[in-house]
């Protein structure tokens, strides 16, 4: 099938599909006389795979090693059950962040008597660092 094709098939944009290939998620395709890409069935289930796992936020590192050990079915899971551990830690991580992130919004509306912007509690905190509760704000990665 074309890149078309194989971008319908996984739902996944030919841009994408491109960008995986260049960074090593997906094979070399085999090329038609014409120099079209051509893929099949196991470039589909590697670009689903590929596509789901970041959608579970695992790093595109952690994808290429869990390809890696795909190719190898006959060892043991630890090695998975590593990267799945490491990346449950940060979802854990990020997961407190935003319950900060929310307690620390929930605060500063709160304390907003309304009224001109100027005396904004909320503009005042944002303005002004030592206005917040916490003692400092990690910036959340993308999600």
């Amino acid at each position: 099938m074309t890149i078309g094709r194989l971008s319908s098939a996984a739902n996944v944009k030919v841009t994408t599909i491109r960008y995986y290939e260049s960074i090593g998620l997906m094979g070399i395709p085999e090329r038609s006389a014409s120099g079209q890409r051509l893929y099949g069935s196991v470039d589909v289930e590697r670009l689903s795979f590929v596509r789901h796992a970041r959608e579970l936020g695992f790093s595109m590192e952690a994808i290429k090693d869990l390809i890696g050990l795909q190719t190898e079915p006959d060892q043991d899971c630890l090695a998975v059950d590593t990267i799945a551990q490491k990346q449950l830690l940060e979802v854990q991580k990020r997961l407190a962040q935003l319950e900060a992130l929310e307690r620390e919004l929930k605060r500063m509306i709160e304390n907003c008597q309304g009224g001109k912007v100027g005396g904004c509690q909320v503009m005042a905190a944002i303005n002004d660092h030592s206005e917040c509760e916490a003692d400092r704000h990690e910036r959340l990665k993308s999600l």
